[in-house]
């Protein structure tokens, strides 16, 4: 079994959670001893297609015509398009129209988690979907002293200094304004918010914040990759992730992975597998958030890191590798069955 993995414009989706799912799903494939190929005019059994572009519909043709299977990664929603880019919220029909064009056309579908398969399934698509989560690099994301050193010089934060983490673009949807309003109650706190977008492809309320109507104890150093950012995960005082909507949220399970205090808003996507209380903390509201993380700099609320970690490595990716073989075989099981019929 060879699979092709397919991911359109890697140029513009590099910096992205679509583009970790590539490094992620090429490991799982590894681990799994699964024969892959990144080359369309390969040889290959079944494409595993991650993007909705006309170079992913052309392939799909491609594959119809030699009679390949097709398996489609619905890394999107028409939910969590919304808020995002200018002009999302009026495009997000037309958006949902072309999720349910390209997703239509597969054999099987793949999605993160229960909550993004239940989306999916209401688009009224025909196609089986899956629920596997993006996966997470258990020896990347970890705890690591020497990484904390590396992230605490590039900052020169004073060794006393308190640290709430987030990772993200730069949208409404990943609740950068609520980001910003605890950071503003909480002016003795130093608030770092890694991550990049072009600054023209957002809303100017967001582009503002980003570059200047922001408090002093915020920083966007922006798109930060290796040991600095990895020590970021384990060296804050609490990663905050106050997103609005996701599919699953990769930067949650880094965060989970390095050991750290994960405060969370309380929405659907983190269900069940992100229990309050148990491996993360949830909030509703500005409120809420404030508490939480002045109660994680602090260091008063309970240690829940441990528990973060197991439910991190439930998510590895050698067992993400087994889960696509299963759903790979049966994509092409359903092949041989067909044949047995006719």
């Amino acid at each position: 079994m060879k699979i092709l993995l397919y991911f359109e414009g890697m140029k513009f989706i590099s910096k992205s959670g679509i583009g970790k799912a590539l490094s992620h799903q090429k490991a799982a494939l590894t681990y799994e001893g699964i024969e892959f190929t990144l080359d369309p005019g390969d040889d290959f059994d079944l494409a595993h297609i991650n993007t909705i572009g006309p170079g992913s519909l052309a392939l799909i043709r491609k594959c119809r015509r030699l009679g390949k299977k097709v398996v489609i990664h619905a890394h999107s929603t028409e939910e969590d398009f919304r808020n995002s880019f200018l002009f999302s919220n009026q495009l997000a029909p037309l958006f949902k129209k072309r999720l349910i064009k390209v997703y239509s056309k597969a054999d099987r579908i793949i999605t993160p988690t229960p909550y993004s398969k239940r989306l999916i399934e209401s688009y009224g698509l025909q196609p089986p979907v899956h629920a596997i989560s993006n996966g997470i690099d258990l020896k990347q994301f970890t705890y690591s002293e020497e990484k904390i050193r590396q992230f605490r010089t590039y900052f020169g934060l004073r060794p006393d200094e308190k640290v709430i983490l987030s990772v993200g673009l730069f949208f409404e949807r990943k609740g950068l304004l609520d980001f910003i309003e605890v950071a503003r109650r909480l002016p003795e706190v130093r608030f770092i918010w890694f991550g990049h977008v072009p600054l023209y492809s957002v809303p100017r309320s967001i582009r503002s914040i980003v570059t200047q109507e922001h408090p002093d104890n915020v920083l966007f150093p922006g798109y930060i990759t290796g040991p600095v950012l990895e020590g970021a995960y384990c060296g804050a005082d609490a990663f905050f992730f106050p997103s609005k909507e996701e599919t699953e949220g990769i930067v949650v399970l880094e965060a989970l992975a390095s050991y750290q205090q994960v405060i969370l808003r309380d929405i659907p996507v983190f269900d069940p597998w992100l229990k309050d209380h148990v491996n993360c903390y949830k909030g509703k509201t500005v409120d809420d958030f404030v508490r939480l993380v002045q109660a994680a700099a602090e260091h008063r609320l309970p240690d829940l890191r441990e528990a973060g970690r197991k439910t991190a490595e439930q998510r590895s990716l050698p067992l993400v590798g087994r889960q696509l073989r299963q759903v790979y075989e049966a994509a092409l099981h359903d092949e041989s069955e067909k044949e047995q019929f006719e």
